[in-house]
């Protein structure tokens, strides 16, 4: 199990993934996918990038850790996300078999939680560590958005 310093440290790392979206015009929110304290897998949020709506940054990082792993499951492994899922994102979490989530920021308007939707019964969650710090990126993206409108 990883402990709460390491959990921070993966975050971080997340973290600069989004701080890259913001920087691209896409919703800063970005990933880190980790097994055995090795980062497999990054991404954030593309979806303006390649005009594709299903370009999340959780959905990058899937088929990036898949590939890395071989294999379309992705047992042992923890996700890191600046932003919790959208019930599409959480699907494919799901069907992956994720072993863990952590999420920073929680999305009261479009997180799978508000949905209802169910992750993998053995996919253990946590929430909160950095929240504020990626609340705040998101904020800032979402004010200059609307100031350039």
């Amino acid at each position: 199990m990883l402990t709460p310093f390491d959990d921070t440290y993966f975050m971080k790392k997340a973290f600069e993934e989004a701080q890259i979206a913001f920087e691209k015009g896409e919703i800063p929110v970005g990933v880190v996918v980790v097994i055995k304290n090795r980062i497999i897998a990054r991404g954030h949020n593309l979806t303006e990038t390649l005009n594709d709506v299903t370009a999340h940054a959780e959905m990058q990082s899937i088929t990036a850790a898949a590939s890395f792993l071989g294999g379309k499951y992705l047992k042992g492994c923890t996700m890191y996300v600046t932003l919790e899922p959208c019930q599409m994102c959480a699907g494919a979490l799901y069907w992956s078999q994720l072993s863990r989530l952590v999420f920073a920021a929680k999305d009261d308007h479009r997180g799978y939680q508000k949905f209802g939707v169910q992750l993998h019964p053995k996919t253990e969650v946590s929430q909160g560590i950095m929240a504020n710090e990626c609340s705040q990126l998101l904020k800032k993206f979402f004010i200059q958005k609307r100031n350039l409108n």
